[in-house]
């Protein structure tokens, strides 16, 4: 995601981009559902002189937008991207500024009828250089708002992290179950709901045999680990 400090130290942010916007207007319309129509968008994007048009019918939280990517490759120098709605375009904005500014640093322009947004002129993109920054300083606030829980719960003694895959009862059960030889690591690993590996880790002593598990009992005594 293109950040308010990069786009600041680019060249003028009032200055029209591209610079030359004489290539061809590609048009990229969507809708969430098969059932929907495309009609009215094409509609719009043909009476803005679009030559081309690519389309899906996916929703916009799907990252497989196939069109859409076809419509990104095709795009060359000079050209302009021209989408009904922002919300045609980009699940988020930081998924809209991400894809603008790819187009940017391509040297192709952007617009967005409905909201009447060109990238090639002064205005547009300095709207987008708000947004970019908007952007970051909500990023920003979510970290430090994650950091400050994250501190706060380690304060009050909470376990910070994901959860332990064997809590300290089915421990004290796994090594009950151990002293008898008849029960194999597998069929323990089964009964807990665990993998061999994971008893491996919770129960160390196993590392050098389960004779460390029985009292009294050596080696020899003992079955293979199963």
């Amino acid at each position: 995601m293109t950040t308010s400090t990069e786009w600041a130290e680019a060249d003028s942010p009032l200055e029209a981009f591209p610079g030359n916007a004489s290539g061809s207007r590609i048009g990229y319309g969507r809708v969430s559902t098969k059932g929907q129509l495309l009609d009215r968008q094409i509609a719009a994007l043909e009476a803005a002189h679009c030559v081309r048009i690519f389309t899906d019918k996916k929703s916009g939280k799907n990252a497989e937008r196939e069109e859409l990517w076809k419509c990104l490759d095709y795009l060359r120098p000079g050209d302009t991207l021209v989408v009904p709605s922002l919300d045609r375009l980009g699940r988020s904005i930081q998924d809209l500024i991400s894809i603008v500014s790819g187009l940017r640093k391509r040297g192709v322009g952007f617009q967005s009828l409905h909201e009447s947004l060109d990238t090639t002129t002064p205005g547009g993109r300095l709207v987008f250089h708000v947004f970019a920054a908007l952007a970051e300083f909500i990023r920003e606030l979510i970290v430090q708002g994650t950091h400050e829980g994250l501190t706060a719960a380690r304060a009050r003694g909470e376990r910070i992290g994901r959860p332990p895959a064997m809590t300290e009862e089915q421990v004290r059960h796994a090594r009950a179950l151990l002293t008898d030889p008849e029960n194999t690591i597998t069929s323990i690993a089964k009964l807990l709901g665990v993998s061999r590996t994971t008893i491996y880790k919770y129960v160390p002593e196993l590392s050098v045999g389960r004779v460390a598990l029985v009292p009294g009992a050596t080696r020899a005594e003992l079955p293979a680990p199963r």
